[in-house]
C-alpha cells in the first residue's frame, strides 16, 4: 500500500529552481565569485582535524562565537541551522503550526508560503502596494485582521529587490507575536533591522551565508534574536543538527571575511549597472535593487523570452507566476562578461518572440 499524504499537503507543490545545465547561469542568485583559494586552504586544514567519529558541537558555541564578533550581537542571541530556510522552519515549528496563522506580505521568496503550510500553519497573504513598498498603516491594519502568530517581511526582498523601512517593521512588531524579517540579502543594500532587536524581544533577524560569503554549497543560515528565544528553537532541532563540516565552513568563512566584502563591493556596483543597461533599453521596466539582482517587467510573454534566452545559453528565472508580477523575469547581476552576454541577446530575443 501507498502511504497517504497529509490532507493539507495535496496542493501544495516543491519548491523548484530549475538546475538546468547552461554557460551563463542567472537564474539562482549566487554570488559569481567563488571565494579565494586561501579559503579552501583554510577549510581543507581544519577539516583535516574533524574528529568525524565524534558528534558535532550542538551548540556550534566557536561559531556563534565568530558570528558574534561579526554582527555585535552577542552569542547567546544567535542560532545557527542548515541555511537560513532551516531557521524559518524551526521558528515555524516552535511558534506557528496546526491552528496559528502566518501572514505574508506577497510578492515575496516562495519559501515563505511553503514552510508554515509544511508545519502544518494556516497562510494568510496581503498584497504589497504599488511600488512593492509596506506601508506602516496597511501593514498593522493586515495583523490585527488575521491575527497571525508570526509575520514575515523580506528586506530585500525577493523577488522585487527593494528593502522595507524600520518604520514599518517597528510598527510590525508592536501589533504582532513574532516578527520574522528575512535579511539573505542586506549585505547589498537595505538598513538592517537589528537594532530593533534592542526594544523588541519579539523580532528575529535571518541571514544566510549563501549570498554574500559566497558560501551557497555549505548550506548554512543564522538568526539574531532575544536570548530566551533559544531555548523554544532548542525543542524543535534534530540532535546535532549543524555539522563539524558546516561549522568549519562558516569558520573560515568569516575569517576571510575582507576578501567577501571586497567581492559585495564589486557585486553592487554590477547590479546597478545591470539596472542602468535594462533601463535604457525600449519596452524594459526594471525595478531598483538593493539586493544581487534585478527584477524586470517586459511587455512580451515572460516564459517565451525565458526560453528565447535559454536557447542562446543563458539562465535566467521566470517569476511570471508570482502575484503581481505577470510578464516578470529575475537577472542575478553576475560577471561583467555575463551580464554583458544577456544585455547584448535580450533585443534579439524580443524580435523572436514578438507576434
Amino acid at each position: 500500500m501507498r502511504p497517504r499524504l497529509r490532507d493539507d499537503l495535496g496542493s501544495l507543490s516543491a519548491y523548484l529552481a530549475p538546475q538546468i545545465e547552461a554557460p551563463i547561469r542567472l537564474n539562482t542568485n549566487e554570488s559569481a565569485h567563488p571565494l579565494p583559494p586561501a579559503f579552501a586552504d583554510d577549510l581543507a586544514a581544519a577539516v583535516r582535524g574533524i574528529e568525524f567519529h565524534r558528534y558535532p558541537d550542538r551548540e556550534a558555541k566557536d561559531l556563534r562565537a565568530a558570528l558574534a564578533a561579526h554582527t555585535g550581537h552577542s552569542a547567546e542571541g544567535i542560532w545557527v541551522a542548515n541555511g537560513s530556510n532551516e531557521v524559518i522552519q524551526q521558528l515555524c515549528l516552535a511558534y506557528a503550526g496546526p491552528g496559528r496563522k502566518v501572514l505574508l506580505f506577497d510578492p515575496t521568496y516562495s519559501m515563505h508560503s511553503l514552510i508554515p503550510r509544511m508545519v502544518g500553519a494556516e497562510l494568510a497573504r496581503e498584497p504589497l502596494p504599488p511600488g512593492f513598498w509596506l506601508e506602516t498603516e496597511g501593514a498593522v491594519d493586515a495583523v490585527e485582521r488575521h491575527d497571525p502568530a508570526i509575520v514575515f517581511v523580506c528586506s530585500p526582498n525577493n523577488p522585487t529587490g527593494n528593502a522595507q523601512s524600520l518604520e514599518v517593521v517597528d510598527a510590525l512588531c508592536g501589533a504582532a507575536p513574532l516578527v520574522l524579517v528575512d535579511e539573505a540579502y542586506i549585505e547589498f543594500g537595505g538598513e538592517t533591522a537589528q537594532p530593533l532587536l534592542e526594544r523588541h524581544e519579539n523580532l528575529v533577524v535571518v541571514r544566510t551565508f549563501s549570498k554574500a560569503f559566497s558560501l551557497a554549497a555549505a548550506r548554512l543560515g543564522y538568526c539574531l534574536c532575544a536570548p530566551a528565544l533559544l531555548e523554544d528553537l532548542a525543542r524543535v532541532r534534530l540532535p546535532y543538527h549543524l555539522s563539524s563540516l558546516t561549522q568549519a565552513a562558516g569558520l573560515a568563512a568569516l575569517r576571510h571575511l575582507g576578501e567577501a566584502e571586497a567581492i559585495l563591493t564589486t557585486i553592487a556596483a554590477r547590479r546597478d549597472r545591470l539596472f542602468e543597461r535594462l533601463d535604457r533599453m525600449p519596452g524594459v521596466q526594471p525595478s531598483r535593487s538593493q539586493a544581487n539582482f534585478v527584477l524586470f517587467r517586459t511587455d512580451v510573454e515572460a516564459r517565451a523570452l525565458w526560453e528565447a534566452l535559454l536557447r542562446r545559453g543563458i539562465l535566467v528565472r521566470d517569476v511570471s507566476n508570482y502575484p503581481m508580477l505577470e510578464r516578470c523575469l529575475r537577472v542575478t547581476a553576475g560577471t561583467d562578461e555575463e551580464i554583458d552576454a544577456f544585455i547584448e541577446a535580450l533585443p534579439d530575443c524580443f524580435e523572436e518572440v514578438v507576434p
